[in-house]
């Protein structure tokens, strides 16, 4: 089994901070930060294991999903190399519009 690389795109970047300043608003940035941990160490663990979630090309050739902790949507897609978190979606956000709203270029 090869091992890849994870980028996490600036939407996903952005979804994180998102979700770090909404945890923390209301149960304190320790809690935040062992949050965003824990969801930042199951994505680098797509590095060997890229076959996760349900692929979902209905939305977009190559999409795959999986959910975190049942609160969390990950959506990535692999690359020759390389797995890339498109997006992380917290309490349900609709998939589909987030991750067609910005397409890899």
């Amino acid at each position: 089994m090869r091992k890849r690389e994870i980028a996490f795109s600036p939407e996903a970047q952005v979804d994180l901070i998102g979700l770090y300043d909404f945890i923390a608003e209301r149960s304190g940035a320790g809690r935040a930060i062992g949050y965003i941990g824990r969801i930042e160490k199951y994505c680098l663990g797509f590095e060997r294991f890229t076959e996760r979630g349900t692929q979902r090309d209905d939305i977009r050739p190559g999409l795959r999903v999986v959910g975190f902790e049942r609160r969390v949507t990950i959506a990535f897609h692999v690359e020759t190399g390389r797995v890339v978190i498109d997006r992380i979606l917290y309490g349900g956000r609709d998939v589909e519009r987030a991750v067609t709203a910005n397409p890899p270029s």
